[in-house]
Protein backbone atom coordinates (compact mmCIF):
# COMPACT_ATOMS: atom_id res chain seq x y z
CA UNK A 1 0.00 0.00 0.00
CA UNK A 2 1.37 3.69 -1.25
CA UNK A 3 -0.26 6.74 0.55
CA UNK A 4 0.90 10.17 -1.14
CA UNK A 5 0.26 13.68 -0.24
CA UNK A 6 1.35 17.14 -0.60
CA UNK A 7 3.83 18.71 -1.30
CA UNK A 8 5.90 16.86 -3.63
CA UNK A 9 5.82 13.32 -4.91
CA UNK A 10 9.19 12.24 -6.92
CA UNK A 11 9.01 11.45 -10.38
CA UNK A 12 10.39 8.24 -9.54
CA UNK A 13 8.19 7.38 -7.04
CA UNK A 14 5.26 7.31 -9.70
CA UNK A 15 7.01 6.00 -12.90
CA UNK A 16 6.63 2.77 -9.82
CA UNK A 17 3.40 3.11 -9.05
CA UNK A 18 1.99 3.59 -12.55
CA UNK A 19 4.24 0.73 -13.52
CA UNK A 20 3.57 -1.82 -10.96
CA UNK A 21 -0.07 -0.63 -10.43
CA UNK A 22 0.44 -1.01 -6.54
CA UNK A 23 -2.88 0.12 -4.41
CA UNK A 24 -2.52 3.85 -3.72
CA UNK A 25 -4.86 5.73 -1.66
CA UNK A 26 -7.11 8.07 -3.65
CA UNK A 27 -6.95 11.52 -1.56
CA UNK A 28 -6.69 14.91 -2.50
CA UNK A 29 -2.79 14.69 -3.83
CA UNK A 30 -3.26 11.49 -5.73
CA UNK A 31 -6.36 12.09 -7.05
CA UNK A 32 -4.54 15.42 -8.71
CA UNK A 33 -2.46 13.81 -10.72
CA UNK A 34 -5.23 11.64 -12.67
CA UNK A 35 -4.88 13.20 -16.15
CA UNK A 36 -1.13 12.83 -16.17
CA UNK A 37 -0.68 9.10 -14.70
CA UNK A 38 -2.31 5.82 -14.27
CA UNK A 39 -2.30 4.93 -10.87
CA UNK A 40 -4.64 2.05 -8.76
CA UNK A 41 -6.02 4.62 -6.38
CA UNK A 42 -8.28 2.76 -3.84
CA UNK A 43 -10.76 4.20 -1.57
CA UNK A 44 -10.46 5.05 2.41
CA UNK A 45 -12.09 1.73 3.32
CA UNK A 46 -10.12 -0.15 0.98
CA UNK A 47 -7.18 1.20 2.31
CA UNK A 48 -7.56 0.65 6.05
CA UNK A 49 -8.94 -2.98 5.35
CA UNK A 50 -5.23 -3.81 3.73
CA UNK A 51 -2.93 -2.05 6.81
CA UNK A 52 -5.24 -3.69 9.05
CA UNK A 53 -4.60 -6.83 7.59
CA UNK A 54 -1.05 -6.00 7.85
CA UNK A 55 0.01 -4.87 4.60
CA UNK A 56 3.41 -3.27 4.27
CA UNK A 57 2.79 0.92 3.92
CA UNK A 58 5.15 3.29 2.55
CA UNK A 59 4.75 7.39 2.39
CA UNK A 60 6.40 9.95 0.59
CA UNK A 61 5.01 12.53 2.57
CA UNK A 62 4.75 12.58 6.89
CA UNK A 63 1.47 14.43 6.24
CA UNK A 64 -0.36 10.67 5.77
CA UNK A 65 0.39 10.15 9.13
CA UNK A 66 -2.89 12.42 10.41
CA UNK A 67 -4.58 9.60 8.29
CA UNK A 68 -3.23 6.73 9.32
CA UNK A 69 -4.11 7.30 12.99
CA UNK A 70 -7.79 8.50 11.93
CA UNK A 71 -8.54 5.80 9.55
CA UNK A 72 -7.00 2.56 10.56
CA UNK A 73 -7.39 0.38 13.53
CA UNK A 74 -3.83 -1.56 13.83
CA UNK A 75 -2.25 -0.99 17.03
CA UNK A 76 1.17 -2.66 15.60
CA UNK A 77 1.76 0.15 13.28
CA UNK A 78 -0.25 3.43 15.03
CA UNK A 79 1.65 2.52 17.97
CA UNK A 80 5.18 2.18 16.19
CA UNK A 81 4.16 5.33 14.56
CA UNK A 82 3.76 7.45 17.18
CA UNK A 83 7.09 5.98 18.76
CA UNK A 84 8.87 6.67 16.06
CA UNK A 85 7.57 10.15 15.45
CA UNK A 86 7.97 11.15 19.77
CA UNK A 87 11.83 12.05 19.79
CA UNK A 88 11.57 12.40 23.49
CA UNK A 89 9.75 9.12 24.15
CA UNK A 90 12.36 7.26 21.79
CA UNK A 91 14.97 9.20 24.07
CA UNK A 92 13.26 7.40 26.90
CA UNK A 93 13.19 3.89 24.97
CA UNK A 94 16.48 3.81 23.99
CA UNK A 95 18.33 5.63 27.36
CA UNK A 96 20.17 2.15 28.21
CA UNK A 97 22.20 2.12 24.95
CA UNK A 98 22.97 5.94 25.57
CA UNK A 99 23.34 6.95 28.88
CA UNK A 100 25.51 9.42 29.34
CA UNK A 101 23.30 11.17 27.00
CA UNK A 102 22.00 14.52 28.64
CA UNK A 103 18.15 15.14 27.39
CA UNK A 104 15.31 17.20 28.73
CA UNK A 105 11.81 18.08 27.61
CA UNK A 106 10.56 21.94 28.07
CA UNK A 107 6.80 23.24 26.83
CA UNK A 108 7.07 25.68 23.78
CA UNK A 109 5.74 27.99 26.73
CA UNK A 110 8.19 27.36 29.42
CA UNK A 111 11.34 28.04 26.52
CA UNK A 112 11.70 31.90 27.38
CA UNK A 113 12.07 30.50 31.11
CA UNK A 114 14.67 27.91 30.63
CA UNK A 115 17.88 28.79 33.32
CA UNK A 116 20.56 28.52 30.28
CA UNK A 117 23.40 28.30 32.87
CA UNK A 118 22.06 25.18 34.33
CA UNK A 119 22.02 23.03 30.80
CA UNK A 120 25.33 20.96 30.04
CA UNK A 121 26.47 23.57 26.90
CA UNK A 122 26.79 22.47 24.36
CA UNK A 123 22.82 21.52 23.78
CA UNK A 124 20.91 21.27 21.10
CA UNK A 125 17.10 22.25 20.96
CA UNK A 126 14.54 21.35 18.40
CA UNK A 127 10.75 20.20 18.61
CA UNK A 128 9.57 16.96 20.14
CA UNK A 129 7.69 16.13 16.57
CA UNK A 130 10.08 17.86 13.48
CA UNK A 131 10.90 17.64 10.34
CA UNK A 132 13.73 18.94 7.62
CA UNK A 133 15.84 20.86 10.02
CA UNK A 134 12.88 23.03 11.09
CA UNK A 135 13.45 24.27 14.35
CA UNK A 136 16.81 22.90 15.25
CA UNK A 137 19.38 24.83 17.23
CA UNK A 138 22.82 24.46 18.52
CA UNK A 139 23.38 26.49 21.63
CA UNK A 140 27.19 26.84 22.12
CA UNK A 141 26.55 29.96 24.59
CA UNK A 142 24.35 31.37 26.79
CA UNK A 143 23.75 34.29 24.67
CA UNK A 144 22.42 31.53 21.61
CA UNK A 145 19.48 30.35 23.38
CA UNK A 146 17.54 33.69 23.30
CA UNK A 147 18.95 34.35 20.13
CA UNK A 148 17.10 30.63 19.16
CA UNK A 149 13.82 31.07 21.00
CA UNK A 150 13.39 34.81 18.95
CA UNK A 151 14.10 32.87 15.97
CA UNK A 152 11.50 30.48 16.53
CA UNK A 153 9.03 32.96 17.63
CA UNK A 154 9.43 34.55 14.01
CA UNK A 155 9.19 30.74 11.66
CA UNK A 156 6.68 28.55 14.11
CA UNK A 157 3.86 30.54 12.18
CA UNK A 158 5.74 29.67 8.81
CA UNK A 159 6.57 25.73 9.74
CA UNK A 160 3.04 25.32 10.93
CA UNK A 161 1.31 26.98 7.74
CA UNK A 162 3.07 24.78 5.28
CA UNK A 163 3.11 21.10 7.73
CA UNK A 164 0.18 19.85 9.96
CA UNK A 165 0.88 19.12 13.23
CA UNK A 166 1.58 15.76 12.46
CA UNK A 167 4.49 16.55 11.02
CA UNK A 168 5.98 19.88 12.93
CA UNK A 169 4.92 19.99 16.47
CA UNK A 170 5.06 23.08 18.47
CA UNK A 171 3.67 21.85 21.63
CA UNK A 172 7.04 20.17 22.84
CA UNK A 173 11.01 20.86 22.20
CA UNK A 174 13.89 18.59 23.64
CA UNK A 175 16.74 19.96 24.94
CA UNK A 176 19.47 17.06 24.70
CA UNK A 177 23.53 16.89 24.83
CA UNK A 178 25.28 17.72 21.45
CA UNK A 179 26.91 14.71 20.49
CA UNK A 180 30.18 15.47 18.21
CA UNK A 181 31.43 13.19 15.68
CA UNK A 182 29.88 12.53 12.06
CA UNK A 183 26.35 12.63 11.52
CA UNK A 184 24.37 9.97 9.04
CA UNK A 185 21.22 9.53 7.55
CA UNK A 186 19.84 5.61 7.06
CA UNK A 187 16.95 4.64 4.88
CA UNK A 188 16.11 2.00 6.25
CA UNK A 189 13.28 -0.81 7.30
CA UNK A 190 12.50 -3.99 10.11
CA UNK A 191 10.93 -7.17 8.27
CA UNK A 192 7.95 -9.20 9.34
CA UNK A 193 10.87 -10.97 11.61
CA UNK A 194 12.11 -7.46 13.08
CA UNK A 195 14.93 -7.79 11.45
CA UNK A 196 16.97 -4.61 9.94
CA UNK A 197 17.73 -3.77 6.36
CA UNK A 198 19.40 -0.92 5.17
CA UNK A 199 18.19 0.62 1.45
CA UNK A 200 20.78 3.70 1.68
CA UNK A 201 23.94 5.27 3.72
CA UNK A 202 24.41 8.85 3.42
CA UNK A 203 26.93 11.06 5.48
CA UNK A 204 25.35 14.57 6.34
CA UNK A 205 28.19 17.15 5.83
CA UNK A 206 28.09 20.54 7.29
CA UNK A 207 29.57 23.78 7.05
CA UNK A 208 30.12 24.81 10.12
CA UNK A 209 29.47 23.90 13.87
CA UNK A 210 26.29 26.45 13.58
CA UNK A 211 24.90 24.78 10.59
CA UNK A 212 22.04 22.67 10.55
CA UNK A 213 20.70 22.38 7.43
CA UNK A 214 20.17 19.64 5.15
CA UNK A 215 22.38 20.70 2.12
CA UNK A 216 24.20 18.13 1.42
CA UNK A 217 24.08 14.30 2.03
CA UNK A 218 26.28 11.95 0.09
CA UNK A 219 27.70 8.38 -0.32
CA UNK A 220 29.65 5.90 -2.12
CA UNK A 221 31.52 2.74 -1.75
CA UNK A 222 33.64 3.24 1.20
CA UNK A 223 30.41 4.70 3.50
CA UNK A 224 28.89 1.75 2.43
CA UNK A 225 31.42 -1.06 3.10
CA UNK A 226 32.34 0.47 6.35
CA UNK A 227 29.40 2.04 8.13
CA UNK A 228 27.04 -0.68 6.69
CA UNK A 229 27.89 -3.59 9.11
CA UNK A 230 27.94 -1.01 12.02
CA UNK A 231 24.75 0.55 11.35
CA UNK A 232 22.81 -3.13 11.27
CA UNK A 233 24.28 -4.20 14.24
CA UNK A 234 22.92 -1.16 15.95
CA UNK A 235 19.28 -1.42 14.36
CA UNK A 236 19.46 -4.91 15.56
CA UNK A 237 19.79 -3.54 19.18
CA UNK A 238 17.53 -0.82 18.66
CA UNK A 239 14.45 -3.11 17.76
CA UNK A 240 15.28 -5.09 20.50
CA UNK A 241 13.82 -2.08 23.02
CA UNK A 242 11.05 -1.12 20.09
CA UNK A 243 9.57 -4.23 18.39
CA UNK A 244 8.90 -3.26 15.13
CA UNK A 245 7.84 -5.11 12.46
CA UNK A 246 7.59 -4.01 8.73
CA UNK A 247 8.19 -0.52 8.81
CA UNK A 248 9.91 1.66 6.83
CA UNK A 249 11.92 4.21 8.63
CA UNK A 250 14.44 7.76 7.62
CA UNK A 251 17.13 7.51 11.18
CA UNK A 252 19.26 10.49 11.40
CA UNK A 253 22.22 9.62 14.12
CA UNK A 254 25.58 10.55 14.97
CA UNK A 255 28.88 8.92 15.70
CA UNK A 256 31.48 9.85 17.59
CA UNK A 257 34.09 7.29 18.11
CA UNK A 258 32.31 3.62 19.66
CA UNK A 259 29.25 6.12 20.22
CA UNK A 260 26.28 5.92 17.96
CA UNK A 261 23.48 8.55 19.05
CA UNK A 262 20.09 8.71 17.48
CA UNK A 263 18.69 12.22 16.52
CA UNK A 264 15.31 11.21 15.16
CA UNK A 265 13.68 8.30 13.60
CA UNK A 266 11.24 9.16 10.87
CA UNK A 267 8.37 6.24 10.24
CA UNK A 268 6.79 5.28 6.94
CA UNK A 269 9.18 7.05 4.80
CA UNK A 270 12.59 7.06 3.72
CA UNK A 271 14.79 10.20 2.84
CA UNK A 272 12.06 13.37 2.52
CA UNK A 273 11.30 15.16 -0.47
CA UNK A 274 12.50 12.22 -2.81
CA UNK A 275 15.30 12.53 -1.10
CA UNK A 276 15.69 9.07 -1.25
CA UNK A 277 16.14 8.65 -4.65
CA UNK A 278 19.85 9.31 -4.75
CA UNK A 279 20.00 5.65 -4.47
CA UNK A 280 18.10 5.02 -7.99
CA UNK A 281 19.73 7.68 -9.95
CA UNK A 282 23.19 6.76 -8.42
CA UNK A 283 22.76 2.90 -8.23
CA UNK A 284 19.37 2.28 -9.75
CA UNK A 285 18.06 1.05 -6.68
CA UNK A 286 14.24 2.10 -6.09
CA UNK A 287 13.79 1.77 -2.60
CA UNK A 288 10.41 2.01 -1.88
CA UNK A 289 10.24 -0.94 -4.08
CA UNK A 290 12.46 -2.81 -2.26
CA UNK A 291 10.05 -2.45 1.19
CA UNK A 292 6.97 -2.94 -0.62
CA UNK A 293 8.31 -6.01 -2.61
CA UNK A 294 10.38 -7.54 0.02
CA UNK A 295 13.51 -7.30 -2.67
CA UNK A 296 16.63 -8.69 -1.37
CA UNK A 297 19.64 -5.82 -1.56
CA UNK A 298 23.52 -5.79 -1.53
CA UNK A 299 23.96 -2.55 -1.18
CA UNK A 300 28.24 -2.84 -1.09
CA UNK A 301 28.00 -4.52 -4.47
CA UNK A 302 25.80 -1.51 -6.23
CA UNK A 303 27.83 1.02 -4.54
CA UNK A 304 30.89 -1.22 -4.99
CA UNK A 305 30.35 -1.05 -8.49
CA UNK A 306 31.00 2.57 -9.18
CA UNK A 307 34.63 2.84 -7.05
CA UNK A 308 35.51 6.39 -7.32
CA UNK A 309 32.11 8.50 -7.64
CA UNK A 310 30.21 9.99 -4.95
CA UNK A 311 26.46 10.20 -5.20
CA UNK A 312 25.09 13.27 -3.37
CA UNK A 313 21.84 14.86 -2.70
CA UNK A 314 21.22 18.59 -1.35
CA UNK A 315 18.20 20.48 -0.20
CA UNK A 316 18.65 24.04 -1.32
CA UNK A 317 17.65 26.06 1.52
CA UNK A 318 17.20 29.57 1.31
CA UNK A 319 19.65 32.15 3.33
CA UNK A 320 17.84 33.62 5.93
CA UNK A 321 17.97 37.04 4.62
CA UNK A 322 16.85 35.90 0.96
CA UNK A 323 13.21 36.81 0.06
CA UNK A 324 11.14 33.80 -1.33
CA UNK A 325 8.70 35.78 -3.46
CA UNK A 326 11.83 36.57 -5.96
CA UNK A 327 12.70 34.17 -8.93
CA UNK A 328 15.73 31.46 -8.37
CA UNK A 329 17.81 31.07 -11.70
CA UNK A 330 18.15 27.40 -10.98
CA UNK A 331 19.70 27.12 -14.50
CA UNK A 332 22.82 29.56 -13.14
CA UNK A 333 22.83 26.82 -10.17
CA UNK A 334 23.08 23.72 -12.80
CA UNK A 335 26.11 24.84 -14.94
CA UNK A 336 28.47 25.08 -11.63
CA UNK A 337 28.46 21.40 -11.76
CA UNK A 338 29.66 18.85 -13.94
CA UNK A 339 27.29 15.79 -13.16
CA UNK A 340 24.04 16.90 -12.18
CA UNK A 341 21.94 13.11 -12.17
CA UNK A 342 18.67 15.40 -11.59
CA UNK A 343 16.78 18.73 -10.36
CA UNK A 344 13.30 19.65 -9.55
CA UNK A 345 12.42 22.74 -8.21
CA UNK A 346 9.96 23.52 -5.87
CA UNK A 347 7.98 26.98 -5.04
CA UNK A 348 9.87 27.95 -1.84
CA UNK A 349 6.79 30.05 -0.80
CA UNK A 350 5.31 26.74 -0.22
CA UNK A 351 7.81 24.39 0.49
CA UNK A 352 10.60 26.25 2.29
CA UNK A 353 13.31 25.36 -0.23
CA UNK A 354 13.95 26.41 -3.56
CA UNK A 355 14.58 22.33 -4.74
CA UNK A 356 16.11 19.21 -4.61
CA UNK A 357 19.67 18.41 -6.25
CA UNK A 358 21.25 14.99 -6.87
CA UNK A 359 24.67 14.88 -7.89
CA UNK A 360 27.63 12.45 -9.61
CA UNK A 361 31.08 13.72 -8.63
CA UNK A 362 34.78 12.03 -8.05
CA UNK A 363 35.57 11.67 -4.64
CA UNK A 364 38.74 13.87 -4.90
CA UNK A 365 39.80 17.00 -6.79
CA UNK A 366 37.05 19.02 -8.94
CA UNK A 367 34.71 16.49 -7.61
CA UNK A 368 35.13 17.64 -4.42
CA UNK A 369 35.78 21.20 -4.88
CA UNK A 370 31.94 21.01 -6.53
CA UNK A 371 30.65 19.43 -3.17
CA UNK A 372 32.90 21.87 -0.66
CA UNK A 373 31.09 25.31 -3.10
CA UNK A 374 27.64 23.66 -2.84
CA UNK A 375 27.73 23.05 1.34
CA UNK A 376 29.13 26.34 1.93
CA UNK A 377 27.60 28.82 -0.68
CA UNK A 378 23.81 31.24 0.38
CA UNK A 379 22.54 31.05 -3.05
CA UNK A 380 22.16 34.37 -2.86
CA UNK A 381 23.88 34.99 -6.05
CA UNK A 382 21.00 33.08 -8.48
CA UNK A 383 18.35 35.10 -6.36
CA UNK A 384 16.29 37.68 -8.03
Amino acid sequence: MIIIDAPYASAPLLDYMEESQHPVLANDFSRSLADARSLNLVDDAEAARRLEAGERVYTNSENALAWIKEHVDNPGLTEAIELFKDKALMREKLAALNPDLFYATVSREELDAVTVDDLPLPVVLKPSVGFCSMGVYIIEEPDDWADAVADIARREEGWHSRYPESVVGGDTYIIEGFIGGVEYALDCYYDEAGAPHILNILRHDFAGPEDTSDRLYLTDETIVSEMGPRFMDWLAAVNEVVGARNIPIHVELRVDGDVIAPIEFNPLRFAGLGGTDVAYFGVGLRTYAAFLENEPVDLAALYGAHPGQVFSMSLLNPAPEADLAQPFNSDGLLERFSHVLSYHSFDPETVGFYGFLFLQTDKEGAGAAEREWLLNSDLMEFVG
